[in-house]
């Protein structure tokens, strides 16, 4: 694809982004002007007549601050939850983002109005905006998918593979053929005239995977030299360069690499929004949380809960809690095993509060008490661990920081990610740490709880 074609579809791509807020800000303008304004100009009084509410009155800038912040309060959550992905992503999965990102933002706003009035403002407004956004986004999703398609055709690709399968890339690229097509695929064994030949052809992009890293670093500066796009598998060394620092000794650029750990102030910070959030959300929780230790107890009258040693930082163990959503001889034979897709063992409601993510409620206390982080790799038990280390010692990096309620791996990933790639998430995280990157993951975190992908299975063959 030429480069004055990939200017046409950002070009394309941002003017449908940017009529999509200045259309959801209009619908929040007709209630603003229509309903929300008219409430706040009134004048409220005490039945003794203490005065409230004084009335708000704004000229044309306040009003124009007022659409602005909600604006930019869009871009934000958009830009968090992946809603300006139209035509790249899946039109499922972009409307999903739509759904948390005007969400988050009608709820800040609705509490926002609340301050201007200093007492809640009415809902129902606030939700007719919401529906009418939602039914917005669910037409311009469609038609730009439409459009996008009838523009851009799917990319061709050419994947370059060395002795290994490729069945398990083949797949993935499978699934998206709508942005992908794997038109010829090569081997390093067929040698170098056969590689060079299908790079002349010019290819949409060339997809590098799982070859010795010479081959790989030549052939990547061949496409380079060439203009093609180039689709790597990263290594665990490739993620760990990712987050080195750059320096400039003299006239050489050096990537320095060093021992991770959390600055003092981070770990701090960390520590504080885990315990200020378990607590809260215990205390907001608990009714749910006690008529899900009710239902489980009623269901087979096993224990509500379920304690599992796991692994923390530095492989320190803990006993993780579980509301129980197997049955109680789940592992009779003492043999650690994944839960598989369709799992006999899971009972019908552990079946929904897992797709719920509501039997990892009570980690809430494991947070509370030091042994996880809302956010960091999930643990893992000893066993499963000592399993993964034969195959690859790198395992073990992940647990230089404290074990986490969700964490890279499970926003970027899904719960049957091979361990290899979950290992590359994690270290992504740990690598790449800072409190945003934390607060970012804790709001994508509650999209994944309505993803069924997430909470699938591993393969019964796995």
């Amino acid at each position: 694809m030429s480069k004055k074609m990939e200017s046409a579809k950002r070009v394309l791509v941002l003017h449908m982004d940017a009529a999509l807020l200045l259309i959801q800000t209009g619908i929040y303008a007709v209630g603003w002007f229509r309903y929300y304004y008219p409430v706040l100009q009134q004048t409220r009084y005490t039945n003794d007549g203490v005065l409230i509410g004084a009335g708000l009155h704004l000229y044309v800038r306040g009003h124009i601050l007022v659409l602005f912040l909600y604006l930019v309060l869009q871009v934000f959550f958009y830009r968090t939850y992946g809603g300006k992905n139209s035509g790249y992503q899946k039109p499922l999965r972009v409307f999903s983002s739509h759904i948390f990102s005007l969400l988050m933002v009608n709820i800040l706003t609705y509490f926002q109005l609340s301050l201007m009035r200093n007492w809640l403002v009415p809902v129902q407004i606030m939700a007719l905006i919401y529906a009418a956004q939602l039914f917005v986004s669910i037409l311009w999703i469609y038609l730009t998918d439409v459009l996008y398609r009838m523009v851009f055709p799917p990319r061709d690709m050419l994947l370059i593979g060395g002795e290994k399968p490729v069945d398990e890339i083949l797949t993935k690229f499978e699934s998206r053929r709508d942005r992908y097509v794997i038109t010829k695929s090569l081997r390093l064994s067929q040698g170098d005239e056969v590689i060079t030949a299908a790079l002349e052809e010019q290819p949409g992009g060339v997809i590098l995977w799982d070859m010795p890293v010479e081959e790989r670093n030549r052939l990547l500066k061949e496409c380079y030299a060439r203009r093609i796009r180039v689709y790597i598998m990263p290594r665990i060394t490739d993620v760990i360069l990712k987050g080195a620092d750059q320096m400039h000794l003299f006239d050489t650029p050096i990537f320095m690499i060093q021992e991770y750990a959390l600055r003092i102030e981070q770990r701090f910070l960390k520590r504080t929004i885990d315990l200020v959030l378990s607590f809260l959300l215990l205390v907001l929780l608990s009714p749910l949380m006690l008529l899900t230790a009710i239902i489980v107890k009623a269901g087979d009258g096993g224990p509500v809960l379920y304690t599992q040693t796991r692994c923390t930082q530095h492989g320190r163990e803990f006993r993780m809690l579980k509301f129980r959503s197997m049955r109680t001889d789940a592992e009779a034979d003492g043999v650690a095993r994944l839960a598989a897709q369709k799992d006999p063992r899971i009972t019908p409601f552990g079946r929904f509060i897992r797709r719920c993510r509501i039997d990892e409620l009570p980690q809430l206390w494991n947070i509370l008490r030091g042994d996880m982080s809302f956010i960091g790799p999930r643990p893992e038990r000893p066993e499963i661990i000592e399993q993964y280390l034969k195959e690859m010692p790198e395992f073990a990096f992940r647990t230089r920081v404290k074990a986490g309620l969700a964490g890279y791996a499970q926003v970027y990933g899904k719960y049957n990610t091979s361990p290899y790639d979950k290992l590359k998430l994690d270290l992504t995280y740990i690598e790449n740490y800072s409190v945003w990157l934390d607060l970012r993951l804790m709001l994508l975190t509650l999209r994944i709880l309505f993803s069924a992908e997430s909470t699938e299975g591993v393969e019964e063959s796995g």
